[in-house]
């Protein structure tokens, strides 16, 4: 089993069981909501970025400097961290996957955008499948409701999923409820909602959304930790 715990926004730090640290999108210090988190207090062994948006990857420069932890994601986030003194990564592309002493990390498709925050080409937005222990867990990244979650769903079988449920840039609580159901999951956390006015949600109509797909929608508060 694998814990989550959840620090606002579309950031997460996920610990496998063999005690692995993977922390997702770091975008922490700029999020008022998440005003109660010491960002100089989280641990990762790995920081794995979706895409390039800066509320995905503001806190990512100075985490890693201070961790040591390996970088993950696509090429050019990879190359754009280098040129900032970050030469511990991992560069991915879509489809293709690395086997790391914890499990294997693979990197699949987003339908989004993505360009870094001094405007630069950041690549193209993806989501990861994450073996370790057992368990396989997918993280969304911002995206669309997209047919090849149903592929996913085939060809990697995740157990759960971590999924942005904000709407307007990304799916609302209805189209991702559907990629859950087509990725096959029977259990989902939500992400990526209520940090801005425009991605503020209905939380108790987001979870009659999942439950009508057979699926549990979890809400964990900032800094919760949660069993997947």
């Amino acid at each position: 089993m694998i814990s989550l715990t959840f620090y606002g926004h579309a950031c997460f730090s996920v610990t496998t069981p063999c005690g692995t640290r993977l922390l997702f999108d770091p975008f922490i210090t700029p999020n008022p909501l998440a005003a109660h988190i010491d960002v100089d207090s989280i641990a990762a062994d790995y920081v794995l970025i979706t895409h390039g948006h800066a509320d995905h990857l503001a806190d990512a420069e100075a985490i890693l400097k201070r961790t040591g932890a390996t970088l993950v994601s696509n090429v050019e986030i990879v190359t754009w961290f280098a040129a900032k003194g970050i030469g511990n990564a991992e560069p991915l592309n879509h489809g293709g996957g690395v086997d790391f002493p914890f499990g294997r990390v693979t990197y699949v498709n987003a339908v989004h955008s993505s360009s870094l925050p001094d405007g630069s080409y950041g690549g193209n937005p993806g989501g990861f499948v994450i073996r370790a222990g057992g368990t396989c867990l997918y993280v969304s990244g911002d995206t669309a409701l997209h047919a090849d979650q149903q592929l996913l769903g085939q060809r990697h079988r995740p157990d759960v999923a971590v999924l942005c449920i904000g709407d307007h840039f990304t799916m609302g609580p209805a189209d991702a409820a559907l990629a859950a159901k087509w990725s096959g999951v029977r259990r989902a956390v939500g992400v990526h909602y209520d940090t801005f006015p425009p991605i503020r949600i209905d939380r108790d109509a987001a979870i009659r959304e999942f439950a009508a797909q057979e699926v549990e929608l979890l809400l964990p508060a900032i800094g919760e930790t949660v069993s997947l």
